[in-house]
This record gives structure tokens, sequence and C-alpha cells, in this order.
């Protein structure tokens, strides 16, 4: 199937590396325009550069999601500048306290988690409902993970803040059907990711194990993101739009 986004405007958060940036150049290739957000300027300007040399358009801007203020920002951005939002993907996440048992697990840890993978879920959200209203629909594709929605996690942050992101999902999906907004849930299984490679590491060096060992060891069975892009480039066209629901991935 030859999935086309022509004429879409995509705003994707934690655009600059991992699933983010793998659904940036896959949105790219299927001829969205990609708006995308992120706190790590290094590597965005890499997959911007990598989007626009592609024949893509895209645009990048400094967006921190625990700011509201910055992330109605990259929203307003891609309305003024492109018409609109028709897909929003909020992949900016961070995993912290790995292996930490609950006892030990400091507040500020706790916080720090929940302020940018939960909270600036819903701040992206928040903002984008009303530009896809005006622009008469839309879709919203909020990740998540099997951590917290069906299983545990190495942290207990983690896993609180995507089981919150499941919730958020299955309440605000309600309140904009009516607006022609579809939204999903996506759990996706290992990845090869800077988030999931850093986990490795840290986990391996509480246990005293070598992290680069551990590191490359585990590479062998992870997934590869672009594969996940691949997925969110159907959801956010107009062929998936009797898909309903969580959706898991590898």
């Amino acid at each position: 199937m030859d999935i086309q986004l022509k004429n879409k405007v995509a705003v994707i958060t934690g655009g600059s590396t991992g699933i983010g940036a793998a659904t940036a150049m896959a949105y790219s290739k299927a001829g969205a325009s990609v708006v995308f957000g992120d706190i790590n300027e290094e590597d965005a300007e890499k997959t911007r550069k990598l989007l626009v040399n592609n024949g893509g358009s895209a645009k990048f801007q400094h967006t921190d999601v625990t700011v509201e203020s910055e992330v109605a920002a990259l929203i307003g951005t891609a309305e003024r500048e492109f018409g609109g939002v028709d897909v929003l993907v909020t992949s900016a996440g961070i995993l912290r306290g790995p292996s930490v048992r609950v006892d030990d697990f400091g507040a500020a840890t706790f916080d720090s988690v929940i302020d940018v993978n939960l909270k600036g879920t819903f701040y992206a959200v928040k903002h984008a409902v009303p530009v896809m209203e005006r622009r008469g629909g839309g879709v919203i594709l909020c990740i998540a993970s099997g951590a917290g929605v069906r299983g545990g996690s190495s942290s207990v942050a983690y896993a609180s803040s995507k089981g919150g992101v499941n919730g958020l999902v299955m309440t605000v999906e309600n309140q904009v059907a009516s607006l022609n907004i579809r939204m999903h849930t996506i759990c996706p299984g290992g990845l090869a990711t800077p988030l999931k490679l850093g986990q490795i590491a840290e986990s391996a060096r509480r246990g005293g194990q070598d992290a680069d060992v551990a590191v490359a060891n585990a590479r062998h069975s992870l997934g590869d993101p672009a594969g996940v892009a691949r997925i969110l480039t159907f959801l956010a066209s107009d062929e998936a739009s009797y898909v309903r629901g969580q959706i898991f991935t590898r």
C-alpha cells in the first residue's frame, strides 16, 4: 500500500532522535510538511537537513515540552506557517531511575519523568485540539509503551508516566471524536533508541556490569524505530480512518 500524506501538516514532539526522528522522515517521504520540536538542537539540525535534502518541507523549533508556552508556540508555528495541524505525534520522552526500588526512588526524579512524558503530552494535545478543530479534524498519536499499559518497567516513574498517557488518551478521545479527531495510544516494544540504550547502560552500571557490552548485546534483540514510523504513517493517513484504540508494536 502506497501511503500518502500530501497536503497534511504534522507536528512531532521529541523529533530529533528515535521514534520522533524516524517518524519525521517517514512523514516527509509520504509528502507531509513536518514541524518538530525538541531540546536537542544538535541532532535536530541533522534531522532537519536530512528532511530538506530529500526534498521535504520541514521546520524545527526548540521546544521544552515541560513549558506550556513553548508547546503552544510549536503548535502555533505549524498553524501560522503551514495553515494548521492535521497530525500530532507526541514522542518526547525520558526514562530515569532504572532499576531503582520504589522506596529509594527520589521524588524529584519521579516528577521530572512525569513532567516530560505525561504533562508534555497533555500540553501538546491541549493546544493541538482547537487548531485541528479549525482545520476540520485530525489525528493524534500519543507514544506510550507496553510499560505501564500491560506490564511493568525498569523505572517506577517511566511506567507511571506511560500508564498516565494511556489514561489521558482514553479520556480525551471521547471528547474530541465529534470534532473528527481520531486518537491512538501507541505502545512500542523494545527499540534501539537513545532512550532505551541509555536505560540498558545505566541498569548495567548499577548491577556492576560493563555498560558498553550490555548495550552491544541488547542491540541484537531491539527493533528499529523506522518500523514504528511506518505504522505511524499509516495511522496518520486517511487509509486508517476505521482504526480505533491502542496500537501495540514490536
